[in-house]
């Protein structure tokens, strides 16, 4: 089960947007006042939140940011790699799709990676290029005795 950090002042907006998340996904809902960036859990914040996280983001992939569109704002966002910039206007759906892509960006980030395959897509420069001795582009005929 995953979890999301909410840190958004606007508490009827926070209520909202964590009784859609326990609806809707098996997601673990807390409320928190300063959001904790060394956890490696999604982040919901709005604006205010972010301005109190340390920069540089060490995985600004798993943050929602939830802005006014303020240009300020979606600039910092910006420039700190944030990709999930969302308004406070949209519809509720828009912010769920949005912490979905962010926990599945989680999941990709902190999931193993298989060890490289004993076969390389590159071309070798000691490998022998086979070609046909005889090239034949008519028709093929097949001999029966």
């Amino acid at each position: 089960m995953q979890t999301v950090q909410l840190s958004i002042a606007d508490g009827s907006y926070s209520e909202a947007v964590r009784e859609a998340l326990s609806r809707s996904c098996a997601w673990r809902v807390q409320s928190v006042e300063l959001p904790d960036a060394s956890s490696s859990c999604v982040l919901v914040l709005d604006e205010s939140a972010f301005d109190q996280l340390p920069l540089p983001l060490s995985h600004p992939e798993r943050i929602v940011l939830i802005t006014r569109k303020n240009p300020q704002a979606l600039a910092h966002a910006w420039e700190a790699g944030i990709v999930s910039v969302i308004s406070a206007d949209d519809p509720i759906n828009t912010v769920l799709l949005a912490i979905m892509a962010a926990g599945l960006r989680v999941a990709r980030c902190h999931t193993p990676t298989p060890p490289p395959s004993e076969i390389s897509p590159t071309l070798d420069p000691d490998t022998a290029h086979i070609s046909p001795q005889k090239q034949s582009f008519g028709p093929k005929r097949c001999k029966t005795q």
